[in-house]
């Protein structure tokens, strides 16, 4: 190996072993997350677009895409499935007309209602190992890296 890059490997020691330590959080997470979400028939994707336009209302397709850190491609195809199945609509944004809203259509609706209460229940399983001063501080310290970008 390289001098140079042992050398930054040394000097970054801590800071790479949190990085493996959160993206191996990340995984077991979305490990223990994802049955609930797909033994209802739908992708991960789908469910965070039906979740967030139930908690947040009428949304542009660019609020979705950052919300959910996706490409446009990939939720371009998720819209146009999610309407070919009666879960959402789409309409043309009369402030922009280059922009499209997204809202849940009442089948839309029903259908994220039936899966919430599980969901909820389940992130608060996988949550119940924290107290809720380290819930604080894990918010608290995890809002930090926000400032980043």
């Amino acid at each position: 190996m390289r001098d140079d890059i042992q050398a930054l490997i040394q000097k970054n020691r801590s800071a790479l072993s949190d990085i493996i330590a959160l993206r191996r959080t990340l995984h077991t997470i979305s490990k223990l997350e994802a049955p609930t979400i797909k033994k209802h028939g739908i992708t991960l994707t789908q469910f965070a677009v039906l979740e967030s336009l139930y908690n947040k209302g009428e949304l542009r397709i660019q609020d979705l895409i950052d919300k959910m850190l996706t490409t446009s491609g990939n939720m371009t195809v998720v819209i146009r499935n999610m309407i070919r199945d009666g879960w959402i609509v789409r309409k043309s944004n009369p402030e922009d007309k280059r922009a499209s809203l997204i809202n849940l259509t009442p089948k839309g609706r029903q259908f994220i209602e039936q899966i919430l209460p599980e969901h909820y229940d389940n992130i608060g399983n996988i949550f119940a190992i924290l107290t809720e001063e380290e819930r604080r501080d894990l918010v608290s310290i995890l809002k930090k890296f926000k400032n980043l970008s």
